[in-house]
């Protein structure tokens, strides 16, 4: 049976979503990944899940040991990752409270380790399309069935943090005709492709970024997240359970072809 990967984002730390626990200490060739795997059942369908900033939240985005995280959950066998995420809106029309499934990502980070490939091989992996388009669909049939707020596409920047940004830079973003910004998708999303893994973002809305006047609190941020954590929880148990057992159309599993150097 198929493993789903999950890397939980901010508050989605609940693996009591999973029947059949057990507890995996990973190993890989990056070191440890962010914390302890748990693996389970959701409905019959075998998931992997692991809380990116470690489960007491320890990790800030720039320390996340992304690589270790990709190679471990494609160690036990995962070939999809659904990745929920907390975001901030840089448009007025994108509400917080909704949730966005991106298309497309601008990388502005500029400290982490972005490729398996960094030693004897180069690695031109293509993210033209950076996410899985079968995931994106599921998860969007998911939505429309449990009647949640969503956004089917959208431009994610992704910055280092972890402070929050200038109101210059999120103009900036906002001019750039981008949707969303967050602090952990780059590299997740590449190592993801890099490791031939279907990947899609959830990205949960909590706050409009600082080009609105009011300014951005952690404490707006965790009300808004925890409804948002139930409507993802929602949307995940309707969706794994019918992500078909193959993958058919999306071509992820071939991403290395012509890549490697």
């Amino acid at each position: 049976m198929t493993l789903i990967g999950i890397i939980g984002g901010s508050g989605l730390y609940d693996p009591e979503l999973l029947e059949n626990k057990k507890t995996v200490n990973a190993k890989t060739p990056y070191g440890k990944p962010s914390d302890k795997i748990t693996t389970g059942t959701i409905q019959g369908v075998k998931v992997a899940f692991l809380p990116r900033h470690g489960a007491k939240h320890t990790l800030n985005p720039s320390n996340i040991p992304y690589r270790a995280n990709i190679w471990a959950l494609k160690k036990l066998g995962c070939r999809r990752i659904l990745a929920p995420c907390a975001v901030g809106s840089l448009q007025e029309d994108v509400e917080p409270g909704t949730l966005v499934f991106p298309d497309q990502f601008i990388d502005r980070t500029y400290k982490r380790e972005t490729t398996f490939y960094d030693k004897k091989r180069v690695c031109h992996i293509s993210v033209a399309e950076p996410f899985c388009g079968e995931l994106r669909e599921r998860l969007v049939k998911s939505a429309i069935q449990q009647d949640i707020p969503y956004r089917r596409d959208g431009t994610y920047v992704c910055i280092e943090g972890p402070r929050f940004s200038t109101k210059a830079e999120s103009r900036l973003y906002r001019g750039w005709g981008a949707h969303l910004i967050g602090m952990t998708l780059c590299p997740e999303a590449v190592l993801a492709r890099e490791a031939e893994l279907c990947y899609a973002p959830i990205a949960m809305i909590t706050d409009y970024d600082t080009f609105k006047e009011q300014p951005v609190t952690t404490e707006e941020i965790l009300s808004t997240m925890k409804a948002n954590v139930e409507k993802v929880k929602k949307l995940l148990l309707d969706a794994i359970t019918k992500i078909p057992a193959e993958r058919e159309k999306c071509g992820c599993g071939n991403a290395l072809k012509g890549a490697l150097i």
